[in-house]
């Protein structure tokens, strides 16, 4: 019984799922919207606003706390010098979810983060 958690599953377990949403958070990263399913962006949302809200900080705990769940020197970089500064003034709310419709050949509900 799943009450009270938060997350969704994604179809995959558990070290696929943060493997995955780690490669994602660093994809959009590094090219600012990403396209992806509407589960998945969902579940993005939930694990890149923190990331940022942590950037906007910029001392070294928030830093290396940041380093654990991205993984790439040089995108950590990106995210504190470039991101960061841009959403200094505003409170959560860095990502938005554009619905896209329908994919082709499976047919699974697609948005742009």
């Amino acid at each position: 019984v799943r009450h009270r958690r938060k997350g969704k599953k994604l179809g995959v377990n558990p070290s696929h799922r943060r493997a995955l949403l780690a490669n994602l958070a660093e994809n959009l990263i590094i090219h600012k919207r990403i396209k992806t399913t509407d589960a998945r962006a969902k579940e993005l949302r939930r694990y890149i606003e923190p990331l940022v809200t942590k950037a906007k900080k910029g001392d070294m705990n928030s830093i290396r706390m940041i380093a654990k769940k991205i993984r790439h020197k040089n995108i950590l970089n990106i995210l504190l010098s470039d991101i960061a500064p841009v959403y200094e003034k505003r409170n959560g709310g860095y990502t938005r979810i554009i619905k896209l419709g329908f994919r082709d050949n499976d047919r699974a509900s697609v948005s742009l983060i």
